[in-house]
């Protein structure tokens, strides 16, 4: 592991703001050093006390990569996107017999990347999967984020009608598979009060799984340039369950930065190839040229933030994505829909424009051979929509684990 950590990426593996770093720091509680240009770092030996970094520290990282499947195991994949989650189990060792998305351009981008690929163009809700009962090993899934119906007291199966979630739910029932895991927004544990994730639990219990407690699982730990969180829930059939255990993925050694994901080195063997790319407009543009690398709208001329912000000027609130530039030495922001949304700007760390297509690629850390089918803008929301593409090879990893546990019984 390297030996020092910089200040901004400490307060992002703790998972907190700078200003509370700052508070730790008056307190006393973490003692920083400062560099001869004036940034603040701690030295990884002085951390070893905190979980995190002692877990970064002492991580099977290398033994975790030399995990091999033992046999071929195959895998269907619902709301498949652009491929970032199956393009990382596949690397993990599992092989796709059907990928369904329901988005004509990500169905382009999958087809074209792996034509052997089956990839299924329609809505989900019209698709019957019990062909495949008892013959594929496991089932995967981002489905989206919907409110339950809650008729029933406990909530369980039949509420979670209409949504997404129940053609998941449908899929696992019909195929039988021996594992399935659905991922989603960290918001998923605390939505409608926890009440969405407890029918999520029941329902998943009355289709005859055993739920792993679920993690928010960050990609910055797992060599994504990115401040990512996703929620993972992975569920073994109750026949299974009680003879192996699933062991989460360790973290790798280090955060990897927009420095790793636009210049050679230990990601990619190449700078970062130009592609095309959203621009701002002039007026835009004479304002983003003013914010200096890693800063947002606080750091404009008061004139220039009253006039930027409006009415959003006198309002609470960080609002931290406005006016927003990266840095090279830090994670890149969460990605978004699009690059250059007035709450949400990702401004290139060095130059004035909107990140562009293989730039938002490598930050979710999908190969540059990976192209992508349809509009720009629609290009950016399939990019910014996907799972990190090492983020599911980590997880995958884990999986294969199982896998090849549940293959030795």
């Amino acid at each position: 592991m390297q030996k020092i950590i910089s200040a901004s990426n400490f307060a992002d593996i703790m998972g907190v703001s700078k200003a509370t770093l700052q508070k730790w720091e008056t307190n006393g509680a973490f003692v920083p050093s400062i560099d001869p240009a004036g940034r603040k770092f701690f030295y990884v030996e002085k951390l070893l006390g905190v979980p995190e970094i002692s877990d970064m520290v002492q991580s099977s990282w290398e033994e975790e990569m030399q995990v091999n499947p033992l046999r071929s195991y195959t895998s269907i994949e619902l709301f498949a996107g652009a491929g970032g989650l199956a393009l990382g189990l596949e690397k993990a060792g599992f092989s796709h017999i059907l990928l369904n998305e329901i988005d004509h351009d990500a169905c382009v981008t999958l087809q074209y990347n792996r034509p052997e690929w089956r990839v299924v163009e329609q809505d989900v809700r019209t698709i019957s999967f019990k062909q495949f009962n008892g013959k594929v090993d496991f089932l995967s899934g981002g489905f989206p984020c919907q409110a339950f119906s809650y008729a029933g007291k406990q909530g369980g199966f039949n509420d979670t009608r209409g949504t997404l979630f129940f053609e998941l739910a449908r899929a696992v029932k019909e195929i039988q598979p021996k594992v399935f895991m659905g991922e989603n927004v960290k918001g998923l544990a605390a939505h409608d009060g926890g009440r969405t994730l407890e029918t999520i639990r029941n329902t998943i219990a009355e289709l005859g799984y055993t739920l792993i407690e679920p993690r928010v699982l960050k990609a910055i730990f797992y060599q994504v340039p990115q401040k990512r969180e996703r929620l993972i829930l992975v569920a073994i059939r109750n026949d299974i369950a009680d003879k192996v255990q699933f062991k989460w993925p360790d973290p790798y050694h280090r955060i990897m930065t927009l420095r790793d994901a636009f210049f050679k080195g230990e990601l990619y063997d190449t700078d970062v190839p130009p592609s095309e790319g959203q621009t701002y407009p002039l007026k835009k543009q004479k304002v983003m040229e003013l914010v200096p690398m890693g800063g947002y709208w606080r750091d404009l001329p008061l004139d220039v933030q009253k006039e930027y912000m409006g009415g959003s000027f006198e309002l609470e609130g960080g609002k931290t994505g406005m006016a927003r530039r990266l840095s090279l030495d830090e994670p890149s922001l969460t990605l978004t829909c699009a690059p250059a949304q007035k709450q949400t700007e990702r401004c290139h760390p060095t130059e004035t424009r909107p990140l562009t297509v293989r730039e938002y690629a490598r930050i979710q850390t999908f190969p540059d051979e990976w192209k992508f089918a349809g509009t720009l803008s629609s290009q950016y929301k399939q990019i910014g929509n996907a799972v990190p593409v090492n983020l599911a090879y980590a997880v995958g990893r884990s999986l294969i684990r199982l896998f090849n546990d549940i293959e030795s019984l």
